[in-house]
Order: C-alpha cells, then structure tokens, then sequence
C-alpha cells in the first residue's frame, strides 16, 4: 500500500528548541574517525538523512547513560533503507550543548540483525547532571540531544519527572509530548502501550497505521519506525531520558504470558507456538526500538525489563512488567465480573520472582520515597452496587492475592511514602491504597497516581465526574477526569506533588496545555491532600 504521509521531524525545531543551533555543522571535525572491530565502514555513496527516526537516551544512572538511535533513511521500508551489512556509528557526549566540553566519544557498530539500531552505555559520568549528545555515519550528523544522569547515592535533590502511557497514532496527535518536552523534566516514564498493534483504520481516522495488525519481525519494526516519525515523541526524547516498561499493545491486546488475546489463526494466534514467535518478534523490535541496555537484549520470548532505579535519597523506584509472566485473566477478562478466581492462589501477575524481586527492592530502599512505576490499575475499581465488590479482571483485581501480597509487605514490613504510578486506563485517577479496600477504617499504606493516555480514546470528554456509583463503591477514590494528558510530579525529601497536564482535543494539533488538578502527599502522612 502507499504510506500515509507522517509527521515530519523537521516540523518541530529541535535544535532551536534546545540552543543547538549550529551545534552538528560544528561539530563534523569533533567526531572522531575511528571504525568499531568488524564493523564496516559507511559505503561511499551518501545515505539521505539516516537519523530520521531521531535519538533517545534512556535508563539513567549516576554514573551513567544510554543513548539510543536507529539508522533509517527511509524509515517506512521494513529495513529502514538501510543495506545488510554492519555499520560504523559514532556517538559523543559533551558538557555543553554546542559541543566545545566534549567528556567521551566512541564507535559502536549498527547491525541489519539488529534493524541496525544503536545502544551505547555511556560510563563514567558525572551524577545528576545534564549532558548533550549525537551521533554520526559518515558526513551525515544527528540532531543533538539533552540528557540527564541519576543523582549520587546520599544526596537528596528535588527530582522532576513526568510519566505518561498510551499513545495511539490513529487516534490523535502527540501535542501531550511536546509540552512534556518543554517542561525538560529529569526523567520520563513510559508506563506502556507507546505504540497500538491494530491494522490500519482500526481505531480511528486521525491519522493511519501503516499495513495489517503486526504479526512478524519485519512489521512490528516498521510500525515503531513510525510511530519514531512523530515530531512530539521525537521532541521529548531529545530532552529527557525515558526508562520505559510496556504493557500489552507493543505485543498484543490483553495478552497473558503465552495466552493470546484470542486464538486468530489471522494473527498467528492459534497456537502457543505460534503466539510465542509472535511474542518474539514484538520483544525484539522494543528492545531495538527502546533506549534499553544491550544485556537486556530478548532471549527468545524473554526480555528482562523489572528493575530499579535509585534517585539519591529523594525516591528510589521499582519499575515492573505485569505482562510476561503473568497467568491468564480471570472470568475470560470480563469487566466488572468477581468472583472466588479473583482470589486464586496460583494466579499471578507479577510471578514468583519478580514478586520477591520488589520485596528486596523496597526493603532496601534508602530513599524517602518509595515509587513503583508500573501498567495496569492497581487500586480496587468498583463499578457493581452492593456487596458484589466488581473488579477490573486484567488490573490487579484479577489477582487479588498478588495485591494482598504486596500492600501486605507494605504494611507489615513499615514501608514508607508507597507511591504506585499506573496507565492503560485513558482516563485520569486519584487512589488512596488500602490493604482492605471495602474497609475504610483500615490504614492508609499509600497512594496511587493514575495519568490518562497521550491520544487514546480521542479528545475525551469535560467530564470530572464517573458517576456516583463510582464514588460510593470506591471511597478510596479521590479524583477523576477524562481528558488526554500526563502527569508532573516533583519530589523531595518532604513532599511529593503531582499534577494532571491536560490537553482539551487531540483529533486537531497544537492543543494548549493546562493543570486540571493537583495533589500532595507528605513524607510520613500517608494519603493525598489537594492542591
């Protein structure tokens, strides 16, 4: 078929944005010449613009970062125009952001294996400082980009970070991202579904995915080629560091482990065998696609994505993955239907090491805020009168013991200032977390942030009201809109401040930015109070 037109990365001025004004014709001469063992040299004719796909870093330590970029010079063809033999890229990392205090260069090699993608750990890095970067193949130089390391173990700076999930190319446009970019947060999280698995014309008519649902290697790579054309997703990794973490649609709707959304012989859905070289091919193409650790590069159907990250003392956060290994949902992932399999003993969602995992993670913590980025809808979700308490059957109301388990170890072991950060749900939440959600006299354990999607569900609506059904069965509930958006929190030592950044309309461009609402929990005094 004839590709769509995409947005253009040149819409968006990034190097204006940033200052960088005349920082790559400047710095031909910087970078150096050196070609990477194995790696062959760029072929002499002149590749048109490899870096359209834009670059990203990402997993920020205090030490250290990764920097990320794929060489695409057309970046809709299923090899991104590239041609089947490894090639020389290289990268430099300065001080500032016309490169005159350049602190390390280096070569890495870009393989057609691995869609010739670029994974560089920069090491030796000062903490909790901002960085500038670029890369380059022959006479062609990237645009140049903001990046930031993690603060050093003991300090205790204020840390600024946003997250964000579901961006659905069909649906809307990316403006959500841009302002994002503007507020050069130190960090970003992408708590998944940053790009829709669906045919085109299947979700909406703003703009249109490009070939059938993705099945195989060569498709998955091309739908996050395009999703990478995007000018605002472009934008925003150029100024922060991502660490990201999917949910189901990098793979396949509401998939469970090795269970399929449904068995579609279509889909390659129709057997575990087939589903699982399905789940290979879409792990695969994350890990090019993502600004990840070469070590965590898939193997065959597993990529390890649970890890931590330690901001100083400020905030120390579990990042989790509750779609690989997972059992399969309760009651066929009907919505709003409870039940004894709600309470399963076998089931789980977050699997027996990744559970123990987290128990480690936040025994360990030395931070005054313990945060856990992650999917799905933590908080019960109540939408059935009486005393049939509902549940959300692919969030954590689906696996009730798995919930228990970890507001239990909360409890019991005297975890302080629990922060659980959610997406998937398109749709702006407030939770108070309690061990016994249908006993409000209970304790208070901690808190639940739940932001909106960037696009997903279109423009929304002006609504800040579910119902009141949804307030009686859900006291634990304190805020709710059905805009687009993200969410802005800053943090210190003291106090946690999040605030909801809505767009009004994503169906037409350039939307203006506004707060809807704003909360802050005290260190040491669980729940959230408005702002």
């Amino acid at each position: 078929m004839t590709p769509p037109r995409v947005s253009s990365p040149k819409s968006v001025n990034r190097r204006g944005f940033l200052g960088l004004a005349g920082a790559a014709g400047a710095g031909a001469v910087l970078l150096g010449a050196g070609v990477a063992p194995g790696a062959a040299a760029m072929p002499s004719r002149r590749l048109t613009d490899p870096f359209q796909l834009g670059v990203a870093s990402g997993d920020p330590l205090p030490d250290s970062v990764l920097l990320w970029t794929r060489l695409a010079p057309k970046p809709l063809d299923y090899d991104g125009g590239m041609p089947g033999r490894p090639v020389a890229v290289q990268w430099e990392i300065a001080l500032d952001e016309r490169f005159t205090k350049v602190v390390q260069r280096g070569t890495e090699t870009a393989v057609p294996e691995e869609a010739h993608t670029v994974h560089a750990d920069v090491r030796g890095l000062r903490p909790h400082h901002e960085y500038y970067y670029r890369f380059r193949v022959g006479d062609e130089i990237s645009p140049a980009a903001r990046t930031r390391t993690a603060p050093a173990p003991g300090t205790a700076p204020a840390v600024d970070f946003a997250f964000a999930s579901c961006s659905n190319w069909e649906m809307g446009y990316f403006t959500a991202y841009r302002h994002m970019a503007e507020e050069r947060p130190d960090v970003v999280f992408h708590l998944g579904d940053y790009l829709y698995e669906y045919a085109a014309g299947v979700n909406g008519d703003v703009r249109t995915h490009i070939g059938n649902e993705m099945n195989t290697l060569d498709e998955y790579r091309q739908r996050h080629a395009q999703y990478k054309t995007d000018a605002d997703l472009q934008l925003v990794h150029s100024v922060a560091p991502f660490i990201v973490t999917w949910d189901d649609h990098e793979t396949d709707n509401n998939y469970a482990d090795l269970s399929p959304e449904n068995r579609d012989p279509a889909q390659g859905n129709d057997t575990t065998a087939n589903f699982a070289a399905r789940r290979k091919a879409a792990y695969q193409a994350y890990w090019e696609h993502m600004p990840l650790r070469r070590f965590r590069k898939p193997v065959d159907t597993h990529l390890p994505l649970y890890r931590r990250f330690e901001f100083g003392a400020t905030a120390t956060f579990s990042v989790l993955d509750s779609r690989q290994y997972r059992t399969d949902q309760p009651y066929g992932d009907r919505w709003q239907v409870s039940g004894p399999d709600q309470w399963d003993p076998k089931a789980t969602i977050l699997g027996d090491e990744q559970h123990a995992w987290l128990e480690r993670s936040l025994s360990r913590s030395r931070s005054a805020w313990n945060v856990v980025p992650q999917q799905i809808y933590f908080a019960n979700w109540d939408q059935v009168a009486g005393n049939d308490d509902g549940g959300y059957n692919d969030g954590w109301d689906g696996y009730r013991v798995s919930r228990d388990r970890v507001l239990g170890y909360v409890e019991e072991r005297g975890i302080d200032n629990f922060v659980v950060l959610t997406g998937d749900v398109h749709s702006n939440w407030t939770n108070d977390l309690r061990r016994d959600f249908e006993r409000p006299e209970t304790p208070l354990l901690g808190s639940e942030f739940v932001c909106t999607s960037i696009t997903s569900n279109g423009d929304g609506t002006a609504s800040t009201d579910p119902g009141q059904l949804v307030w009686d069965e859900n006291p634990h509930t304190k805020y709710y809109s059905n805009r687009r958006g993200y969410v802005h929190c800053h943090v210190s030592k003291d106090r946690y401040v999040a605030d909801y950044r809505v767009v009004d309309y994503v169906t037409r461009p350039d939307a203006p930015l506004r707060t809807d609402r704003s909360f802050a929990i005290e260190s040491g005094v669980p729940g959230v109070q408005p702002l």
